[in-house]
């Protein structure tokens, strides 16, 4: 039975063994999400990367592989690497006390496309319409406009992951975001899992995330290949 500690190493494998199994698909012991959910990929053994990699690019034009450590071995006869995105994870340690002064509303199916059109507005590159499917959405209004969000992506059954953190540009600075994602967090605490989140290097967020209560815990990159 792998620990937490184990699952944290390797998020995507995990998540796709257990909470997220319906979304797997696996090439030469290589699994990755259904591309139309979420582009990532993740092994344990470099050698099968190149054949599975070929694999799951006839399913997609790209595609992240989430590794802590290693690096990916490829076919660059058809793949090349587009970027590295060094990354880190952060782990829970104790929820800071958060005033909730908004209403923040938990999104349903019929607001799919608004959040799509917000993350990629903010942070475009890895959501995908069906990224929805993966965990809870919460949000928050003003008049009537959905202008800041917080969702839960990988997970297992001893951690979720707090993802998609965005607010529209006309909205920040209003401690929405900060709000959502001790609500979020506050979700997770309540099924009795650990919330973790991640993020890259350097980003100034890193230092709201402190605030709340998470601690920074190991880097986690992202390799993104494009089909050549």
């Amino acid at each position: 039975m792998p620990t937490l500690e184990d699952q944290l190493k390797n998020p995507v494998w995990y998540s796709l063994q257990e909470t997220h199994k319906k979304f797997a698909v696996t090439f030469n012991n290589v699994k990755f999400y259904n591309p139309e959910v979420c582009p990532f990929g993740a092994f344990y053994d470099t050698s099968s990367t190149k054949k599975a990699a070929n694999s799951y690019a006839q399913t997609t034009d790209k595609f992240f592989f989430v590794s802590e450590a290693e690096t990916p071995l490829i076919d660059d006869s058809t793949l090349f690497l587009e970027k590295k995105v060094e990354g880190c994870q952060m782990v829970l340690n104790t929820l800071a006390d958060v005033k909730i002064t908004e209403e923040i509303v938990l999104l349903d199916e019929t607001f799919s496309d608004e959040i799509y059109n917000l993350v990629w507005l903010v942070m475009p590159g890895y959501y995908r319409k069906r990224t929805f499917e993966m965990g809870k959405y919460f949000g928050i209004f003003k008049s009537g406009k959905l202008v800041s969000i917080a969702g839960q992506r990988m997970q297992t059954n001893l951690f979720t992951e707090v993802s998609a953190v965005v607010t529209h540009p006309s909205y920040t600075r209003q401690g929405l975001a900060k709000q959502l994602i001790a609500h979020n967090t506050k979700e997770i605490l309540k099924e009795n899992k650990t919330p973790i989140l991640h993020t890259n290097k350097g980003n100034p967020a890193i230092a709201l995330y402190q605030k709340l209560g998470y601690t920074l815990t190991r880097d986690m990159n992202w390799w993104l290949y494009a089909k050549k």
